[in-house]
């Protein structure tokens, strides 16, 4: 899952939010040396990860990009995700979209002195440039994807994998449908393991 998702599985406050985007970040930290409440939104970051990856859901959206570009399926899986989660957000949480988002970017402009330089880079641009508001729309996707595919470091056929996800739309948001509710349960049973340890 992208950065919204993960925020999304955060507890509403600065640290919980940090650790769990801190998994795309943390290469080089001192785990040990960072609060307890980032590390156990690291760890979730982390649970939300492995289950994702492992589900045959997923596996499944993966097929439904061009064997040139499947390669990166899982990239563009992840964010074509927070899209799917914004359309339709209401099934999912109480809370309104905007002002989930509004809180978001509050605690991670807060946040900024627990994050690493990179991840404190990256956030800010997130918060400044609203990239969330870029998630909301197919279009705002493929923008996203395509700056994604021209950081890549070697060639590529990553460029243009909207048109992919456009052929295969409809598929792909009833798998994302289909999965998000298991993704939710798995994590609040996890959470659940832990009050009662």
């Amino acid at each position: 899952m992208n950065f919204l998702a993960h925020c999304f599985f955060a507890s509403a406050n600065s640290q919980s939010v940090v650790g769990n985007l801190l998994g795309d970040f943390c290469k080089g930290v001192d785990l040990q040396s960072i609060p307890a409440e980032v590390r156990a939104g690291l760890l979730t970051h982390r649970l939300v990860d492995k289950y994702t990856d492992s589900h045959p859901l997923i596996a499944q959206a993966k097929q439904c990009f061009s064997p040139a570009r499947r390669r990166f399926a899982a990239v563009a899986v992840d964010v074509l995700f927070d899209h799917y989660l914004i359309v339709h957000w209401a099934r999912y949480s109480p809370h309104s979209y905007t002002d989930f988002k509004t809180q978001t970017y509050q605690l991670l402009q807060r946040g900024q002195p627990l994050m690493p330089p990179k991840m404190a880079t990256v956030m800010n641009s997130v918060v400044s440039n609203d990239w969330f508001a870029t998630y909301e729309s197919l279009e705002g996707i493929g923008f996203a994807l395509d700056r994604i595919a021209a950081r890549i470091r070697f060639n590529n056929t990553f460029s243009g994998c909207i048109e992919d996800i456009e052929r295969h739309n409809f598929q792909l948001e009833r798998l994302f449908l289909d999965f998000f509710p298991q993704l939710q349960q798995h994590i609040a049973q996890y959470n659940q393991s832990v009050l009662e340890r």
